[in-house]
């Protein structure tokens, strides 16, 4: 038997008008995924628990079947597992963007344009960390270069008891409300504000302003917390698995809970990400005997985050045709049993631009399973609701997955 899991981080969302009171994934041609549904089970599950901020670090641990209530530290230290940075019980990371600021004045009256920096590219961001690196680093704060924008700061002895907001958060706002907040917190705060001077002449800002392109101005610093410890993916599923995605978190998730992480040449965590590669990849690991396979694309949320309503739609429609298409004509071509599950890790709105805790809908194809095709499964908000199928936790539908 094999295992495959796909989410399209942020792919739930909300009708909009403009699509005639339709979602992206009611309106996205998935014919590869919509075949799977018809004949599998189609449902709702909430992957965010009540209380917990829906962040992609909780919905993920979710939808690998960790209870975020007993698992969740923190964002950034699972990104900093991802990059390989061995963190001490006493250190503290940070998930540290690099973001477009514009505007004039003081640096609380600028506008948070970019949480991305339009996708800056890992060569660019490198430098722009080395120049931090150069300005803050010392015995208790490091900083290390992640991939586009995300990166990562650690200090050491560090406290986590401060109210710090994500920067997808606050798209068009004024960064001044949104400071870090809580006893200490402004040497954050400085750091911020004096990156700000550091990176907006800086070289590579110079030449991507000439291009165009949004500069990446300034440091954004949130998600903080201490070194997860995850119980083992195989102890608790008796399956060897891997982790195929662009992003630290997703891969650091991985790594702490013992899988295997397939990196992908040309996957950037954005609708221009490696689609071709992402499938290929799974298809080798499938071939050389890895069982189960854990595959993430960030494409929809990104395009929700900066508002990009067709962007998301194509995402969608890449995903079924590149990726979900190829791996499953594979699967069905060994004559092995397998199982397949799409659940995006939590809604995106296009009309808020940032996450909302809200149950998602998700598909489960068993080819074990000799199922009537049923013409109203769907893998999309409507059709999950109305099955009447619902899972309180994201970590109850994987164990329901794996037969748990």
């Amino acid at each position: 038997m094999k295992y495959l899991i796909v989410v399209p981080d942020g792919a739930a969302d909300e009708p909009i008008e403009a699509l005639g009171g339709k979602t992206p994934l009611q309106t996205a041609n998935m014919p590869h995924i919509n075949a799977l549904a018809k004949l599998g089970e189609v449902g709702m599950v909430s992957t965010v628990p009540e209380g917990i901020a829906p962040g992609s670090d909780a919905a993920n641990l979710s939808v690998m079947g960790y209870d975020p209530k007993t698992y969740l530290t923190g964002r950034s230290p699972l990104e900093a597992a991802s990059i390989g940075i061995d963190m001490n019980d006493t250190d503290v990371a940070f998930r540290t963007n690099i973001v477009t600021l514009e505007g004039d004045g003081a640096y609380e009256d600028l506008i948070v344009k970019d949480h991305s920096s339009g996708d800056i590219t890992t060569a660019e961001a490198d430098q722009l960390i080395q120049a931090v690196n150069e300005a803050f680093a010392n015995d208790k704060i490091q900083f290390y270069t992640g991939v586009s924008y995300r990166h990562c700061m650690i200090v050491h002895e560090g406290s986590t008891a401060y109210e710090l907001t994500p920067p997808h958060d606050i798209l068009t706002r004024q960064a001044g409300p949104y400071l870090p907040k809580g006893e200490g917190a402004e040497f954050i705060t400085d750091m911020m504000k004096k990156s700000y001077e550091i990176l907006k002449d800086h070289p590579v800002n110079v030449a991507r302003r000439e291009k165009g392109l949004n500069p990446a101005n300034s440091l954004w610093i949130w998600g903080q917390g201490k070194k997860p410890q995850l119980s083992s993916f195989y102890d608790k599923y008796q399956i060897n698995g891997a982790t195929i995605s662009a992003v630290d978190l997703i891969k650091g998730i991985g790594v702490c809970a013992g899988l295997e992480t397939i990196d992908v040449e040309g996957a950037t965590g954005t609708i221009h990400t490696n689609f071709d590669g992402k499938a290929e990849a799974a298809i080798e690991a499938f071939k050389r005997g890895v069982d189960f396979l854990y595959v993430h694309l960030e494409a929809p949320d990104e395009c929700s985050h900066q508002g990009d309503m067709p962007g998301k739609i194509k995402s969608l429609e890449l995903i079924d045709e590149k990726v979900v298409g190829p791996v499953i004509d594979y699967l069905k071509s060994t004559g092995e049993d397998f199982r397949f599950l799409i659940v995006p890790d939590h809604q995106t709105p296009l009309s808020i631009r940032t996450h909302k805790g809200r149950p998602v809908p998700y598909v489960f194809f068993d080819s074990a399973k000799a199922e009537t095709a049923d013409e109203s499964h769907a893998f999309n908000e409507e059709s999950g609701a109305s099955s009447g199928l619902f899972f309180a936790n994201g970590y109850e539908l994987t164990d329901h997955f794996f037969g748990k």
